[in-house]
C-alpha cells in the first residue's frame, strides 16, 4: 500500500468522528486507529507505522507549542466540535486578524456544527496575537484557536 494512500486515510480520520479503519488491497491490511489527538496506524500484513500527524493538522500540532509560551487565560478555545470559519463567506474579510484590537463581544470566527453557525466572540477586550488554526477547517472541543492579549 502506497504512503501516500496511507497519509489521506490518517487525513480521513482526523477530520472526523471515525474512531478506526481498516482497509484491504490484495493481501495487505492497515488498521488505522485513532486514540485522543495522535492516529495509530499498524499493518499486520506488511509492516508496522507510526503516524506523525498529518501535514493539513500542523497548526493544530503547533498550538501546544505556541500555548506554553503564552498566559493559558489568554487562550480563546473552541467550544464545540465544528468547522472553523475565519471571515461570515468567502468573498468576506476575515472577523480578526493578527495584531488586530479587539473589544469585548467582538465576533472572532464562526464554527459551524449541524449545519448551524455559531458565532464565537472575544470574551474581554484586547489585541490578536495569534490565530491557531485554518480557514474552513475542523476544530474540535476545546482545541485552541486564537491568543489574545488583554488591554491593560
Amino acid at each position: 500500500m502506497d504512503i501516500s494512500h496511507i497519509r489521506k486515510l490518517i487525513k480521513l480520520i482526523q477530520s472526523s468522528d471515525v474512531t478506526e479503519i481498516e482497509v484491504t488491497e490484495g493481501n495487505e491490511t492497515i488498521r488505522i486507529s485513532r486514540q485522543g489527538q495522535v492516529a495509530a496506524v499498524a499493518a499486520p500484513v506488511v509492516t508496522q507505522y507510526a503516524a506523525a500527524p498529518a501535514p493539513a493538522a500542523a497548526p493544530a500540532a503547533d498550538a501546544p507549542a505556541e500555548a506554553e509560551s503564552v498566559n493559558e487565560a489568554h487562550i480563546v478555545k473552541s467550544p464545540m466540535v465544528g468547522t472553523f470559519y475565519a471571515a461570515p463567506n468567502p468573498d468576506s474579510d476575515d472577523f480578526v486578524s493578527v495584531g488586530q484590537k479587539v473589544k469585548k463581544g467582538d465576533t472572532l470566527c464562526i464554527i459551524e456544527a449541524m449545519k448551524m453557525m455559531n458565532t464565537i466572540e472575544a470574551e474581554y477586550a484586547g489585541t490578536v496575537e495569534a490565530i491557531l488554526t485554518d480557514n474552513a477547517t475542523p476544530v474540535e472541543f476545546g482545541q485552541n484557536i486564537f491568543v489574545i492579549a488583554p488591554s491593560a
